[in-house]
């Protein structure tokens, strides 16, 4: 679908976007502005924020090499040489090996150049092969860590049996492809894959509710309709808070922050998410003009939407 929408586009630069992403006000604005002054720019990524607030690691990585997908399926990709580029403070910006495909910035001419994405990959791959296509036609990939988008990852990758059979077969597409071809390496790679499944189970069987205790729902809206509507759909208090709490960094835990876009902007809702994580917080987004909010608690799990 990518690559026959860039087929039909017409401008000198194309963005790349999953449609469970929600990007702010000034988003491709500010990535433009900063993609221009680079040289030999291959992609540009940012900064990947799941529903809690929190950093998505995969906005960053490294080549995967066999050694790191190995690891990163064992769960031991950890340090600057790991599957994820921790070289690289998350807020900052600088050169990197892999972008993720939820947000990829790169000219239409570059894209073309090296081919697009490769079709036989499904789901997960695509954006580690077009990476590497960039870097090995002599472009540089960069990541922009003063830019954040939304990213409701939870929607696309359960962490189930079926994620991990996709990720061994992107990284067998990948290799074989990119890598002589090495049997030991395929069948050392399906092994990891049975028991990576086997300590996910043990994990999910072993994992507790990780959803924040909530005492209130705090809805940042000027709309005493939206507060009518959630007052009758929540049984804990429902009260409206003001723009200025957004804007002077207030203190607020263990609530259900409600936003709506109509009153705040998608920038500022970000901020908070980012500053306001790890209070026993969780959020909610009423896109504009919409009969319903949005959000989620745990990045590998589906999300929440609650009409009204």
């Amino acid at each position: 679908a990518n690559n026959q929408a860039v087929a039909i586009a017409k401008g000198e630069y194309i963005c790349i976007l999953n449609p469970d992403a929600a990007v702010a006000e000034d988003t491709f604005l500010t990535a433009l502005g900063f993609a221009d002054n680079i040289e030999k720019l291959g992609a540009l990524g940012i900064y990947l924020m799941d529903g809690t607030g929190h950093f998505l690691p995969e906005s960053k990585r490294n080549l995967p090499t066999p050694r790191r997908a190995l690891l990163k399926l064992l769960g031991r990709s950890k340090g600057t040489n790991g599957y994820y580029a921790w070289q690289v403070e998350d807020r900052a910006s600088g050169e990197i090996d892999i972008l993720a495909g939820a947000f990829m910035l790169m000219k239409r001419s570059v894209f073309n150049e090296v081919g697009g994405f490769d079709e036989e990959y499904f789901m997960f791959g695509e954006d580690i092969d077009l990476s590497f296509k960039l870097l090995k036609a002599g472009y540089k990939n960069h990541y922009f860590g003063s830019l954040c988008v939304l990213h409701y990852k939870g929607e696309s990758t359960q962490k189930d049996d079926a994620y991990l059979d996709r990720f061994y077969g992107a990284m067998r597409i990948f290799y074989k492809k990119h890598y002589r071809s090495n049997f030991i390496l395929t069948g050392l790679l399906g092994i990891v894959v049975v028991i990576a499944k086997v300590f996910r189970k043990r994990t999910v069987q072993n994992r507790k509710n990780t959803s924040p205790e909530t005492k209130e729902v705090l809805v940042f809206t000027e709309s005493i309709t939206l507060l009518k509507k959630l007052s009758e759909i929540y049984d804990i208090p429902v009260r409206s808070a003001s723009k200025t709490t957004v804007l002077d960094n207030a203190l607020f835990t263990h609530s259900l922050c409600v936003f709506d876009v109509d009153y705040v902007s998608y920038r500022q809702i970000f901020a908070v998410m980012r500053q306001r994580k790890n209070k026993q917080n969780s959020f909610r987004i009423r896109p504009p003009g919409c009969n319903f909010v949005i959000g989620s608690d745990q990045s590998d799990q589906k999300g929440d939407v609650i009409e009204f």
